[in-house]
């Protein structure tokens, strides 16, 4: 084994405040008056978040087993939605399915290398030959390099951080709790703090003209709830807390960069409330990869 150390306890800290979280969200969803045009929206996230966190921490709590099952059933869902957006072929498809399954698997059954990794750089040289592969063997001089390209960073992006749901152990639970409460500040901190600060003022402008709706006033937002929900289970450092907030404010920077090439406005549809699963964990993978460097 890998020597993953899934000990429970954030799990149990973080059952009482995610419950608190969304019953006092829920009450406050149920009363919101019936003209607010969002209402419904809000109701179909809060919908989405009541099974979500369930799943989420209930996998989590079986240990490395639970932690490469949902790691292998998140990833396999996400690359079929990049697939989509990217426009690759079937063998890439086929390539970033399988890592989606092995990687996680390796972090969870083979045992820790030398530097306490069982993904490590030797893995990772290796998927940047498989990902050419496919286009290599078919002598794809027209679009070769895109498809290669765009596997590797596929591969980096969607099915090697969530092998962090297994090498990071309770740390795991932590980095998920926190980017979803982070996610949540950063919406109350824009309504809140952006408004007051004005159109013109420091805190409503925009991060990045690839999402206009994310401002400073946002980051502030998520700066805090990230630092208490890492408190609240017993994890917080300021560095863990760097990277989850920069796993926040950047992940969906990097998604919207993504989809704004593609041309579409949500990586799906299925997932009432979010659009696609990237669309719901675009700054959970980035958090994910970050708090494997910090805690290395």
């Amino acid at each position: 084994m890998s020597g993953v150390v899934f000990a429970g306890e954030a799990v149990g800290r973080a059952v009482p405040l995610v419950a608190g979280a969304l019953g006092a969200s829920g009450i406050a969803v149920a009363a919101l008056p019936s003209r607010l045009a969002m209402r419904a929206e809000l109701r179909k996230r809060w919908r989405t978040w009541a099974i979500a966190a369930p799943v989420f921490l209930g996998t989590l709590s079986l240990g490395a087993g639970g932690a490469f099952a949902l790691a292998a059933a998140l990833g396999a869902t996400a690359v079929s939605e990049y697939v989509r957006m990217a426009g690759l072929p079937r063998a890439e498809y086929a390539v970033l399915l399988v890592a989606a399954v092995v990687l996680p698997a390796l972090a969870w059954l083979v045992p820790a290398s030398v530097d306490g990794r069982a993904v490590d750089l030797r893995v990772v040289a290796l998927l940047l030959l498989v990902a050419a592969l496919p286009a290599l063997l078919a002598g794809d001089d027209e679009r070769g390099f895109t498809r290669s390209a765009r596997t590797v960073f596929a591969l980096l992006w969607i099915p090697l951080p969530l092998t962090g749901l297994v090498v990071l152990g309770d740390t795991a639970v932590a980095v998920g709790l926190a980017v979803a409460l982070g996610d949540v500040g950063a919406w109350c901190g824009g309504m809140a703090l952006g408004r007051s600060g004005g159109r013109s003022g420091g805190l409503a402008r925009p991060l990045s003209p690839l999402s206009p709706s994310k401002t400073w006033a946002g980051v502030l937002g998520a700066a805090g709830a990230t630092a208490v929900a890492l408190g609240a289970v017993g994890a917080f450092t300021p560095v863990l807390w760097a990277a989850v907030l920069t796993g926040c404010v950047l992940g969906d920077l990097l998604e919207s960069m993504v989809k704004r090439e593609a041309g579409v406005k949500d990586a799906g549809s299925w997932l009432p409330g979010f659009g696609g699963l990237l669309d719901r964990i675009d700054s959970l993978l980035l958090a994910l990869l970050l708090a494997m460097v910090v805690t290395a």
